[in-house]
């Protein structure tokens, strides 16, 4: 199988030290998504958090010697499935944003922790509850 994705978008950043984590950044930044999107971010509001799932684009190639790691600030190795490393089989990553605003297609947001350029796969509601996502069957 043969699974393709095509960026939506990307994330533009003057931070030169990005966070390691956003659970840990105030870092800001903005998603610059494709225009021909545009109608899919109007419900989008500053004060809003969301899901980014991104592409680590600069993430060394993945090798079995990877399966396990050690993280910088937990001095153990871990299986690479339960840390945040970017060098994963497939190197993709996910981030809680919080939206400051936006306009049109582009979104300013804090909770940085990802470089410039880092190309945007797909936005998601940040869903707590069954209440916080209008389309929960549940």
């Amino acid at each position: 199988m043969n699974i393709v994705m095509k960026p939506i978008g990307v994330v533009r950043t003057d931070v030169v030290k990005v966070p390691r984590h956003w659970s840990v950044s105030d870092a800001e930044g903005t998603l610059v998504i494709d225009e021909k999107y545009l109608q899919g971010l109007e419900d989008i509001r500053a004060g809003d958090r969301i899901v980014v799932i991104f592409h680590f684009h600069q993430s060394q190639g993945f090798s079995p010697q990877f399966l396990r790691q050690t993280p910088p600030h937990r001095g153990e190795p871990l299986g690479v499935f339960s840390i945040c490393s970017p060098i994963r089989p497939n190197p993709i990553g996910m981030s809680v944003l919080n939206v400051l605003g936006i306009k049109g297609h582009i979104i300013h947001f804090k909770g940085l922790d990802m470089i410039d350029g880092t190309p945007v796969l797909d936005i998601k509601p940040f869903v707590v509850d069954k209440q916080s996502c209008p389309s929960f069957e549940g």
